[in-house]
């Protein structure tokens, strides 16, 4: 009796364990639907930043540098009055080596600094230390002459070094290491040509426009390219070519660039826009303007999700392929106030 007990107590015993560790499988099975708040947060912490894209704070001019764990790539150098500005922030995030260094087009406010990034005069090095400790392994830029002192001086330092020149066109693909890619979508090698050969330039719409791509995320580089060559870009490419999760705002904001078309096909999450304070010279244009800001809400951006240095200070964005986060310096909410600025300068 007492055996025919235990072998009850002992089947018994079995077949609730089994159904305890049924019930935990089938808990891991079916796990609970995960909240809206749930996914941002768990898109956050996904992101390793293998890929950090920095904005910089300098003023007016432009400076975008991008880091992949394999490469440190900078496009454009800001101002030369903006170099102590640019230095600081290279200085930041430890820059010492720039393996690619592509200039959109030669106006001063992107092309300033680049000669003393290349190669410095003993005076550059005593007014900023930090230039001896940085290197520029290779140049690009558009391929088309200028006559400027900057131009010139840049192409001189180049020499001097012996770097590694190239011009980019419309196909050309650049390889920042760790899978992130640069397509070329601008200037085509008939408009180099074009101008090269006599025809009147306009820096602007001779800018390198290119989209970057990491895995599943992408951001379009546009120099200062005006509505001329969204016009073409739209012509010329399909609208998955342009679509973009990140976009870098034509011409520092200016209605003479992101037209109503251009925004749809892009149809990105965020804008990035790079200008300085009214005060300084070069934005007496009063950058960024109306146009763009109402195109892009028009679009559905979120008003949070436009950016500028000019009030966020530097802008980060960092990406593991699958996710990105953009996180500004300074989380101030400027776009409504400054829309209804500009509407009422408007109504004067």
């Amino acid at each position: 009796m007492k055996k025919i007990f235990l072998a009850v107590l002992m089947l018994a015993t079995f077949i609730l364990s089994g159904c305890g560790s049924q019930g935990k499988e089938d808990s891991k099975d079916e796990p609970q639907a995960a909240t809206k708040e749930d996914t941002q947060a768990e898109a956050a912490q996904d992101v390793k930043g293998n890929l950090k894209i920095s904005m910089l704070n300098v003023g007016q001019g432009d400076a975008i540098l991008i880091q992949t764990g394999k490469q440190t790539i900078l496009v454009d150098t800001s101002d030369t009055d903006e170099r102590d500005l640019l230095l600081k922030e290279l200085e930041k995030l430890s820059v010492t080596k720039i393996d690619k260094l592509i200039l959109t087009h030669p106006h001063a406010d992107h092309i300033g600094s680049a000669k003393a990034l290349i190669n410095p005069s003993k005076k550059e090095l005593s007014a900023n230390p930090y230039l001896e400790k940085i290197s520029v392994a290779e140049v690009y830029d558009n391929g088309i002459s200028a006559s400027s002192p900057l131009y010139k001086s840049y192409l001189k330092a180049i020499d001097a070094k012996g770097i590694t020149y190239k011009s980019l066109k419309v196909g050309d693909t650049l390889d920042f290491g760790n899978s992130v890619k640069f397509n070329v979508l601008y200037p085509t090698p008939e408009l180099v040509d074009a101008v090269n050969g006599g025809q009147k330039s306009e820096p602007n719409n001779e800018s390198v426009v290119g989209k970057l791509t990491y895995k599943k995320f992408s951001m379009l580089f546009t120099g200062d390219a005006e509505k001329e060559v969204e016009a073409a870009l739209l012509s010329n490419n399909k609208t998955k070519n342009l679509k973009c999760d990140v976009l870098k705002s034509g011409h520092h904001g200016s209605y003479t660039a992101s037209t109503k078309d251009f925004i749809a096909a892009v149809n990105p999450s965020y804008v990035l826009i790079s200008c300085g304070p009214d005060e300084e010279r070069r934005n007496t244009y009063g950058h960024p303007h109306l146009e763009p800001l109402e195109n892009y809400l028009a679009q559905g951006i979120d008003e949070k999700n436009i950016l500028c240095t000019r009030w966020n200070g530097t802008i980060t964005v960092t990406s593991d392929g699958k996710s990105f986060s953009v996180q500004p310096e300074n989380n101030e909410d400027w776009v409504d106030k400054w829309i209804k600025k500009k509407q009422k300068d408007k109504k004067k």
